[in-house]
């Protein structure tokens, strides 16, 4: 066994131990605890938790490989993720907190006085974190596949294992505690192969500052201008422009993604685990600080993972390498099929252009470029694997959160909520389990069989939350006449309206003029991407929920003394969680 693949199963398979046993540690043994893990965790714990649940495979895997590629368009998702946490922080979690209830379509319920409400939130609720959870699968899948060197679907399957050991066995408790451990695993991945490369190519171990330093070849040249010369030699677009179609797209976007964040549950839930408003406050600020140390690297990751690759097929200008004498990396990530290569033009080197016709690398998959980073950059094998754990960390805790939201949605929501309202603590907790193992199987299904509406992104997840479950909370909080009509209007349209863009447009795109299934750019509303309609989405939820209410009549007196009730700064603990 070769030295990599040693350091590779210490590194995974001792964090899967770790997480394992914190599971057994902090299993749960009441509904509290499964559900918002008693509601006894400090907001410094409750940060990190958060920081785990947000750096999903797509921020961990995709994000810095999205900015690899689409350059300065990619700053969309760290201006959107960030600042929907801005949002979430200000205007949701403390208010929602001090309603102290256990999920989103129980605040709901509370809020508009209608189980309708309540199991159209579930419904939305479901589409939005089965939409998000396919994205984590696909990481776990392509992680294991490369680093273990086991097919893709058993990679998924030692997946859908781990997770549902811990999130089964500890809910809410549980998968707080391992999501601790899961954000020190995974920062210390991210951070250390991106010090090491920004040393490398830049002589300065900051990666935030080696971005916009000159080259450490003492050429004078900086990074960025370095960047787009090889680009735009290549006939790419220049790494440093816009490419994301246009002002209106990027900013229907990134809007998109703000509201989005914010409207998540499985985000929102976390904040139900703190003892006060206070602490649900200080949660969000810490969970920021750690969040923005992954976020502020990942534009140096995916700059200098770009030049790194590019160099290494053009190692002089104009001089590509020879397909025969290729790295080993090319060759690891070629036996997964995300690397493909064809001869087109019979001299046996790699040419690699903008241009279709004589371009002969025809995939470099965008999931490959963070966890292929250290190997291109030739760091040490020890660093290699670091990444891969960190890769699996990121994906499973968030997929744990995301069932976690599934399940207790179901259990608690559907089951207890309004199918069987009679049901015991322990009959609840055990249908919360199983709720939880069948939601793992489908998420597993899915992540073998992804839909191609979803293929490759996330942003979908957030674009139905930013459409549905967000104005809904938004109306509930700050607008106390809101009825509960009204509202279950709004939730339908908005999402409605969101799904039918997307299937019309029959694929999910990120770059204008192109899509998964066909190109449909120029039938674009205003020029806004399927992937950014969400934030129309909201603007119709909106619309709809008060013109109804002008039709309907308010809500009653004792709604808007409940809306009162949560809205007054004073009185910072709660009654949360007495059912």
């Amino acid at each position: 066994m070769d030295e990599l693949k040693i350091y590779t199963y210490i590194a995974v398979f001792g964090s899967f131990a770790i997480y394992f046993g914190i599971a057994w540690w902090a299993r749960a043994g009441s509904t509290s605890d499964f559900y918002v893990a008693g509601g006894g965790v400090t907001p410094m714990q409750n940060g990190m938790a958060i920081g785990a649940d947000w750096m999903s495979a797509a921020s961990f895997i995709s994000m810095a490989g999205m900015i690899s590629f689409l350059g300065y368009g990619g700053s969309v998702f760290l201006m959107g993720w960030t600042g929907g946490y801005v949002l979430l922080a200000m205007l949701l979690a403390p208010y929602m907190r001090k309603h102290g209830k256990f999920t989103v379509p129980e605040f709901i319920y509370d809020r508009y006085y209608s189980k309708t409400a309540r199991i159209v939130a579930v419904v939305c609720l479901i589409i939005a974190s089965l939409t998000y959870i396919i994205g984590q699968m696909k990481g776990v899948g392509v992680a294991f596949s490369r680093f273990l060197e086991v097919d893709y679907d058993l990679g998924l399957y030692i997946g859908m294992f781990v997770v549902w050991v811990y999130a089964v066995l500890g809910g809410m408790k549980g998968i707080t505690y391992t999501q601790i451990a899961q954000y020190c695993v995974l920062i210390f991945a991210y951070t250390i192969p991106a010090v090491f490369i920004s040393l490398q190519l830049t002589g300065n171990p900051i990666p935030q500052l080696g971005l916009g330093s000159t080259l450490a070849d003492g050429s004078g040249v900086y990074l960025l201008d370095k960047l787009d010369m090889v680009v735009t030699d290549l006939g790419f677009k220049e790494y440093t422009t816009d490419n994301m179609g246009g002002t209106v797209n990027m900013f229907a976007y990134t809007l998109s993604l703000m509201i989005g964040t914010a409207g998540l549950p499985h985000v929102i839930m976390r904040f139900f685990t703190v003892p006060s408003v206070k602490a649900a406050r200080q949660s969000a600020g810490y969970a920021l600080v750690f969040i923005a140390l992954l976020y502020t690297v990942a534009p140096a990751v995916g700059a200098m993972a770009r030049l790194n690759l590019m160099n290494t097929i053009e190692p002089v200008a104009g001089q590509n390498l020879e397909y025969a004498e290729r790295p080993q990396w090319f060759k690891d990530w070629e036996n997964t099929g995300l690397l493909q290569y064809e001869e087109k033009n019979g001299d046996g080197k790699i040419q690699y252009t903008a241009d279709k016709e004589t371009n002969e690398m025809i995939k470099v998959d965008r999931d490959i470029m963070v966890l292929a980073n250290p190997a291109i950059a030739n760091l040490p094998n020890w660093v290699i694997a670091l990444v891969a754990a960190g890769g699996l960390a990121a994906a499973l805790s968030t997929a744990a959160g995301l069932l976690l939201a599934i399940s207790s949605s179901i259990s608690h929501d559907l089951m207890k909520g309004i199918l069987t309202p009679d049901l015991t603590e322990k009959n609840e907790l055990m249908a919360g389990r199983i709720v939880m193992t069948i939601s793992v199987l489908v998420a597993g299904w899915l992540g073998l069989n992804p839909p191609g509406f979803a293929a490759g992104t996330v942003a979908l997840a957030f674009g139905l939350a930013a459409s549905s479950i967000f104005p809904a909370l938004m109306m509930g909080i700050f607008a106390k006449k809101m009825s509960g009509k009204a509202a279950v209007a709004g939730m339908i349209s908005g999402i409605g309206v969101t799904m039918l863009y997307v299937f019309q447009h029959k694929g999910i795109m990120f770059i204008p003029g192109t899509s998964f299934l066909g190109d449909m750019g120029p039938n674009w509303f205003f020029g806004i991407s399927p992937n950014a309609f969400g934030s129309v989405g909201a603007v119709v939820n909106f619309a709809v929920a008060f013109t109804v209410l002008k039709f309907t009549g308010p809500a009653p007196a004792h709604i808007q003394q409940l809306v009162e009730n949560f809205r007054t700064p004073h009185g910072g603990v709660s009654a949360a969680h007495d059912h």
